[in-house]
């Protein structure tokens, strides 16, 4: 690995690695931390060039974060962990989940997406629009070329096909906010295609898990408790 991620990690028992979203880092999970670790040894990572984790050579994509999932799982000798990503972590979880499902746990989806037609048009717009207008000054700007990156995440990945979803073999949590970013259509689609899969709506936006901590806590628990 060309990195060393930087993590928090608090408790014992099975592992469960949470995973924050685009422009974000580990701390996004402070409200779950405490919870969680009652149970379970939790790591917060912080992506490749997100928070404290360099930005290293390889390339800036879904596919590379999920593989070095792979090599944080490796490096700490974890062999199995429970995955909770939300957002564009939710995107690696599902990469990861596809390629290496011998890997994964159970598996919580919390606002993820398979393409950038999932996310509404109201919020990809201005999006897309930003990612133009980074990339077109990223050569002499090196703020520009950062921010090129970042939303290029957003508008070129993950890109997974609906029939990869078939090959996550994990019980899977599917869950998003009532008035989510993400088209309600496109969330019920993921579970859909997820062979063992539950689906969950909570009231509120796309950042339940901090907004509504108490609620997404508890339907967590309740999804993880067959693995106590």
């Amino acid at each position: 690995m060309d990195i060393e991620h930087f993590y928090i990690e608090k408790g014992q028992g099975r592992p469960l690695i949470l995973l924050h979203g685009n422009g974000e880092d580990c701390g996004y999970f402070q409200k779950q931390m405490d919870e969680f670790s009652r149970d379970y040894h939790v790591y917060a990572i912080d992506t490749r060039g997100h928070g404290k984790t360099p930005r290293g050579s390889r390339p800036f994509t879904i596919r590379q974060f999920s593989e070095d999932l792979l090599g944080f799982m490796d490096g700490h000798r974890i062999d199995r962990a429970h995955l909770l990503g939300f957002s564009d972590g939710g995107n690696i979880a599902m990469v990861f989940a596809i390629r290496h499902p011998d890997r994964v746990g159970r598996l919580i989806l919390n606002g993820a997406n398979l393409n950038a037609d999932g996310v509404k048009r109201t919020t990809q717009v201005p999006i897309e629009i930003g990612y133009n207008i980074a990339l077109r000054f990223s050569e002499k700007s090196e703020s520009a070329r950062r921010n090129a990156e970042m939303l290029g995440l957003m508008v070129n990945d993950p890109n997974v096909a609906p029939e990869e979803l078939a090959k996550i073999r994990s019980k899977t949590l599917v869950i998003a906010g009532t008035r989510d970013m993400i088209r309600e259509e496109h969330t019920r689609f993921i579970a859909a295609g997820i062979p063992d899969s539950e689906l969950i709506f909570l009231k509120g936006n796309h950042f339940i898990a901090n907004k509504r901590a108490g609620e997404f806590n508890r339907v967590v628990i309740d999804f993880l408790k067959d693995h106590r």
